[in-house]
């Protein structure tokens, strides 16, 4: 119980937690953003995007279950593939934002789509370091997760007891 304790004070405060988050999650997402480029000049944008966001999202996800959220060890497979999900939307929202950039403007520069790409970046950043904290990496999710195991039984117990014991009559809906 004590390291329960203990482990529940080593967490980080939302303000160090987001500090965190912006560091490595930033620095991942601002040298991913230069990877996409360099890696755009050779394959289809989308794919490239698609590839650096996967290997970004793993490492990324590594960091902030050390580091930012003190999660204390290594991501779990769970926590992997909620972050995945997380990825994919802010995959989405860049590309629909380079998607628009490109729609608007016949040529644009390097600089122009680093700025619209890191910004569609930004924004969904916001929303992941918001699902990772309160979702993904949230402490006492286990001990919730524990209590529902050792209760369902009599849940359901409880259901099939508030069950009416005849024949329930239903009416016709139309």
């Amino acid at each position: 119980m004590e390291t329960a304790q203990s482990q529940q004070q080593a967490a980080p405060g939302t303000f160090t937690a987001f500090a965190r988050f912006v560091l490595f999650g930033g620095g991942v997402g601002l040298a991913s953003s230069f990877a996409v480029a360099a890696l755009a000049s050779w394959i289809y944008w989308g794919l490239a995007n698609a590839l650096i966001t996967v290997v970004s999202t793993l490492l990324a996800t590594e960091l902030h279950a050390r580091f930012t959220f003190g999660a204390g060890g290594r991501a779990t497979r769970r926590q992997h593939a909620q972050s995945a999900g997380s990825a994919a939307a802010a995959y989405a929202v860049t590309s629909v934002a380079m998607l628009v950039l490109h729609q608007l403007v016949a040529a644009p520069g390097v600089v122009l789509e680093q700025v619209v790409y890191l910004s569609a970046s930004a924004l969904a950043g916001i929303a992941r370091f918001a699902l990772l904290r309160l979702v993904v990496f949230a402490r006492g999710r286990s001990q919730v997760t524990a209590t529902v195991r050792t209760t369902r039984p009599l849940h359901a117990t409880s259901a099939r007891a508030a069950a009416p014991a005849g024949p329930v009559m239903l009416g016709h809906a139309a």
